[in-house]
Order: C-alpha cells, then sequence, then structure tokens
C-alpha cells in the first residue's frame, strides 16, 4: 500500500573547487529514469579553470609522497563506496579495476622523478640536473565507455604528476564521474585540484581546448573530427595535446603530463 509519498527525484550537480554547484545557465539533461545531470556552460568551464589554476600551487607544492598518501585515500574511500558504483550499473570488475588503478598510480608519485630525473655529465665545475615538473592545469576529456575505469586512467596520472584538473565527463553516461567527484569530496583531495563537468563534449571541449589559461588537454577518448578541432584550437595557445591509449597503465602515462627542467648549480655552494 502506497504512502502517497512522492520520490526525491536527483540532480547531479557540477564538481569546482570543492563545492557542487548548479549551471550558471540553469540547463539540465536526463541521464536515467527520474535522475538528471547539469549541463555545464562556458562560464562553468572558466570556473572550473580558474579553481584549478588557485589549486596548482598547493597541489604541486605537496611532496610526492603526501600526494599519493593522498591519492590512495581516494582508493579506500571508493572501496567503501563499492556497491554505489555497482547500482549504477558500473560492472563490479570495472569498480576494483578503478580502485587498482588509482593504488596503482599512487605508487609511482615518489618514483617517477628517479626513473626519468638525471645527474648530467658536463665539463665544468658544475652539477647540471634534470627534473620533471608538472604541466600546469590540466583538460581531460573523459570516455564515454568505460565511464569509471576510463576516466580513472586518464585523470589518475596526470594527479600524480602534480597537475590541477578540469575534466569532462562522459556525456553518455555521467554518474560514476559525478559519484568519484563525490568520493574525491570526501577523501583529503584539496578543492580545486580536481574539477568536473557534466554536459556535451561538442559544446565544451572548444572552449577548454582553446582556453588560455589550460596547459595541457587529453584527447584520447575524443573521436578524429573533434580531436582535430581541439588540436587546432591547442595549438593558438601552445597547449600540449595528449593522445594515448584509454586503457593503458604505464608509468610513461604520468610523464605524458610533465615536462623536463634542467637546472646547474655550482660545485661546492
Amino acid at each position: 500500500m502506497s504512502d502517497g509519498r512522492l520520490p526525491v527525484n536527483k540532480t547531479y550537480k557540477l564538481y569546482i573547487g570543492g563545492q557542487f554547484p548548479r549551471s550558471e545557465s540553469g540547463r539540465t539533461y536526463p541521464v536515467a529514469d527520474g535522475v538528471w545531470a547539469v549541463l555545464g556552460s562556458r562560464k562553468d568551464l572558466r570556473d572550473a579553470v580558474k579553481a584549478a589554476r588557485g589549486a596548482l600551487a598547493g597541489w604541486s607544492g605537496k611532496t610526492a609522497y603526501n600526494r599519493a598518501q593522498i591519492l590512495y585515500r581516494v582508493a579506500e574511500v571508493m572501496e567503501g563506496r563499492t556497491a554505489q558504483f555497482v547500482d549504477l550499473d558500473v560492472p563490479e570488475a570495472e569498480v576494483t579495476a578503478a580502485i587498482d588503478r588509482w593504488v596503482w598510480y599512487a605508487g609511482w608519485a615518489d618514483k617517477i622523478q628517479h626513473i626519468t630525473g638525471s645527474a648530467n655529465p658536463v665539463a665544468g665545475p658544475f652539477f647540471n640536473f634534470t627534473v620533471p615538473e608538472p604541466v600546469g592545469v590540466v583538460g581531460v576529456v573523459a570516455p564515454d565507455q568505460p565511464s569509471l575505469l576510463g576516466l580513472v586512467s586518464r585523470l589518475a596520472p596526470a594527479l600524480v604528476a602534480g597537475n590541477t584538473t578540469v575534466v569532462v565527463a562522459s556525456e553518455t553516461w555521467p554518474l560514476p564521474a559525478v559519484t568519484l567527484a563525490e568520493v574525491l569530496a570526501t577523501s583529503d583531495v584539496p578543492g580545486g585540484v580536481v574539477n568536473l563537468l557534466t554536459g556535451r563534449k561538442a559544446e565544451l571541449t572548444p572552449w577548454l581546448a582553446g582556453h588560455m589559461d589550460v596547459d595541457s588537454i587529453d584527447v584520447t577518448s575524443l573521436p578524429p573530427e573533434l580531436a582535430g578541432q581541439a588540436g587546432e584550437l591547442a595549438a593558438d595557445s601552445v597547449k600540449r595535446v595528449v593522445r594515448g591509449d584509454p586503457a593503458e597503465e604505464s608509468p610513461y602515462v604520468v610523464t605524458a603530463f610533465m615536462e623536463m627542467k634542467t637546472v646547474w648549480h655550482p660545485i661546492g655552494t
């Protein structure tokens, strides 16, 4: 017998600067029965980039060991929410694979410098070192499938490298991505390190690729036509464009979001 109560319909919000705002446009689109997601706008994207830039110094300035601890904490919280992801029709095998991938990349945080950096032989009274540094603010366009594992596979290496991110979630099934944002909000990840937008890829990607304060964009999951357009827009601002295997798991995915810096230091001072 019904008590006459109406169900509470849910609209999943954006995740910007550690908060869950509604879009300034007020637009939404249905993603399931009684469930909506926000259609992010150009203004929302600008806000996300601003939040990412503001968080960059703090995140990149943390020790690699501390970043590893924080990202491992994300995996811990995800483990406790496995059933919630499964309720969103994410296969349990995909959820566990996404958790394992967080752990795997977290383990590289304090090791990547040792396999990519070097002490260079030079003729003179100097030390010469090459060390990796984060690129800066990274735009990530998440694949539609697998919506959770695909996102983690592109997001985790950018974070391990010390970058902050602006993510465009899966357009067809954004709920796992927004639930991941809820995990990030209840973990130790500082606000602004990950900013997540839901909406139309064709609408948001050009603005992300052309934004002058975004330093790199991952177009791995984009169809060729949209990836080509993003590459042209990125070239106008001398932005690094990353393309790779969406399922690849390698420490060299981390280095795709880093740049090498060579420094000189006089011997004896």
